[in-house]
């Protein structure tokens, strides 16, 4: 059972605007993928938390990946920037915390990660 207290007000916002009409895993997967591309403002700035690098990233959120990158998970293209180089990753939406971001940024990503930490799958 997940750590995370059901959230009724989120609950019903997925159900009628990310799962609406998906009956199945890629439609879930795709009904999440345009509502958050629709509701992020990008670019934004962001810090990256990963498992695998404990101290956090500042990188600045560009884009969604491509729709078949988000078929089992949400990531999105991330501009890392150490001293003169610079790159672009693919991080896990889950792994993006939003610095200052707009209303509709912060409900989307709130949404992804209330999903996505309460053990939802597609």
């Amino acid at each position: 059972m997940s750590e995370v207290e059901q959230d009724n007000t989120r609950e019903e916002r997925i159900k009628m605007e990310v799962m609406v009409d998906a009956y199945d895993e890629q439609e879930r997967a795709m009904g999440w993928y345009y509502y958050l591309e629709d509701r992020l403002s990008f670019p934004f700035p962001a810090k990256w938390i990963s498992r695998n690098r404990p101290n956090a990233r500042k990188v600045t959120v560009l884009k969604m990946s491509s729709e078949d990158d988000c078929s089992n998970n949400m990531f999105v293209e991330v501009l890392y920037r150490e001293g003169e180089l610079e790159d672009v990753f693919l991080a896990q939406l889950s792994d993006i915390q939003p610095l200052d971001p707009d209303s509709t940024t912060e409900e989307a990503i709130g949404d992804w990660h209330y999903w996505f930490e309460r053990g939802y799958k597609f």
